[in-house]
Formats: structure tokens, sequence, C-alpha cells
């Protein structure tokens, strides 16, 4: 427990040199086994696969957590495509709620504005007038109607 306080709330300590004190040594010897014992843990606890991926020269856990993370850092193109092939595939199958399958597009669409790709409200309306299965011609038709005017 106090391994990890240590080396998770001190980022490094300074270089020991000739005019540190004991107490400043002492600090550091704690700091220092923290970190490699912190280190040890963590490697042990990741698979081999992700470890090949960072150096062996890192020696705080703190940077190598650090590398760890900027291999797997999110990717906001693909979840952008990711949303926008949802949007465009989706289909309503004709159970539940159609109010809650358009809530759903919505939602989609705003979870791509927040990513930076606006859909207008026209092409909102035009994916899920698509998406809906024959039996509700009869409303696209009224739709288009009433957009002319």
């Amino acid at each position: 427990m106090v391994v990890a306080y240590i080396s998770a709330n001190m980022n490094s300590v300074s270089v020991l040199n000739d005019f540190s004190t004991s107490e400043h040594r002492k600090l550091h010897e704690k700091w220092d086994h923290s970190n490699r014992m912190s280190l040890m843990i963590i490697k042990c606890d990741i698979p081999e696969v992700f470890r090949g991926t960072v150096s062996d020269d890192i020696t705080s856990a703190k940077e190598f957590l650090a590398e760890i993370e900027k291999r797997f850092a999110k990717s906001d193109k693909a979840k952008t495509s990711t949303l926008l092939q949802n949007s465009i595939s989706m289909k309503y199958q004709g159970k539940g709620n159609i109010r809650e399958y358009i809530m759903g597009m919505s939602n989609i669409a705003s979870k791509l504005r927040a990513l930076k790709l606006e859909l207008s409200e026209d092409l909102l309306i035009h994916l899920v007038l698509i998406s809906l299965p024959s039996q509700f011609s009869q409303f696209k038709i009224s739709y288009n109607y009433q957009k002319e005017k």
C-alpha cells in the first residue's frame, strides 16, 4: 500500500548529491524502491504482447504507463467511422417503439456532432426514412409531400 502511494504521488525525487540530507536520502530510497516495485508489478500484470511495444530503457512506472497509454489511445477517426456506419446501416425491425428507434438515430447523430462531424437535420430525417420498412410507406409519402409545400 505504501509502495503504490509513494510511487503514484511522486513524479520523481530530485537527484542525490553530496549536499543531500539524510532525510532526503531516505525519501529517495523509498521512492526508488516503490518505483521499482510498481514497475515490476505492472510488467508482470500486463501481457507480453503489450510489454513488447514498450522500450526496456524506461525505468519509471509513470513513464511506462504513459507509453502504454500512448500506444492504445482512442482514435476519433475510428469512432467516427463506426458511428457513421451504424447510422447508415440501421434498419427498424418492427420491434419496439418507433420513437425510441428514432431517438437512437438522433443519439448517434449527436455523438457524431461531438466528434465534429455535423449531420444536418434533413440528412438525419432522410436516414431515418430510408431505414424504415415498407409498412411505413404512407408516413414517408406524407412527409415528402409536406416538404414540397
